[in-house]
């Protein structure tokens, strides 16, 4: 009898994101929010490799116009991507940006 396999942040996080992809649209947005937080560009960019890991890394680069080594590299845990190749693979992941005014801006 095999033991259940502990299965990792980033692995149930990807789970999620397959079981429903309209969740990949909170996510980004939730990592966008604290980007500006300590640890927060790294929390965005994993935002950013778990969706594609959940889309198929293959398919998101071939929409995204990148190569898929290039978007592994990017998307590294060391990778620090451009803005324009962050950008495509939030196109590739059929995404977009939202940008909305602050409320409490004084």
């Amino acid at each position: 009898m095999n033991a259940p396999r502990d299965v990792s942040h980033d692995e149930a996080v990807v789970a999620m994101l397959k079981a429903d992809p309209d969740f990949a649209n909170e996510y980004l947005a939730a990592a966008l929010e604290e980007a500006e937080l300590p640890g927060g560009q790294v929390a965005l960019l994993a935002a950013l490799r778990h969706i594609a890991e959940a889309q198929g890394m293959s398919a998101v680069a071939a929409r995204a116009g990148i190569p898929r080594e290039s978007l592994y590299r990017a998307l590294s845990p060391k990778g620090n991507p451009t803005i324009k190749t962050f950008l495509a693979v939030v196109r590739g992941a059929g995404l977009h940006l939202d940008v909305s005014r602050e409320s409490a801006v004084a």
